[in-house]
């Protein structure tokens, strides 16, 4: 299915939302308007069962759906922009290449970004592939300049 054609499934959900929002508004305007102008309880019982009640669960009816459409929506987009992610390509290969002077990280070694706070496991997606990633010099670990990344948490393997 197709991006619009999806979209065009979600906004029902916010059109009849949005109408239930507003039918029921009505109703219970009508229904205090009814009530406000008897005297007797025993009057005002049909306008609250015809009216007020009725407009309150189609306010609650009209919110839920427009929740639901307005999450359906967000999905959409987020599913789009995850499939824009994916399929997007360097426009050039050998640019998105490690230069080759620089160094590779191996095995157990730990990499950080010069400037950065963190260190990271050579496999950390943080600095994975990313050419500026140099190896930690273990005097900025022992003073505390850097932390452990919380994602791959490399100070279980420092020991």
């Amino acid at each position: 299915m197709t991006r619009t054609a999806r979209l065009r499934t979600a906004h029902p959900a916010l059109w009849a939302g949005s109408a239930a929002l507003g039918a029921g508004a009505l109703l219970c305007v009508l229904g205090w308007y009814g009530i406000s102008g008897e005297r007797y309880a025993e009057r005002q019982l049909p306008y609250l069962a015809s009216c007020t009640v009725p407009g309150a669960a189609l306010i609650v009816a009209g919110a839920v759906l427009l929740v639901h459409g307005r999450d359906a929506v967000a999905a959409l987009r987020v599913e789009e922009l995850y499939g824009l992610l994916v399929a997007a390509e360097p426009a050039d290969a050998d640019a998105s290449a490690r230069p080759a002077d620089a160094p590779v990280a191996v095995g157990r070694e730990m990499l950080m970004v010069p400037g950065g706070t963190l260190w990271h496991r050579a496999d950390c997606p943080l600095v994975a592939g990313k050419p500026e990633a140099v190896p930690v010099d273990g005097k900025l670990i022992a003073s505390g300049e850097l932390r452990p990344c919380p994602i791959c948490e490399p100070a279980d393997e420092t020991g």
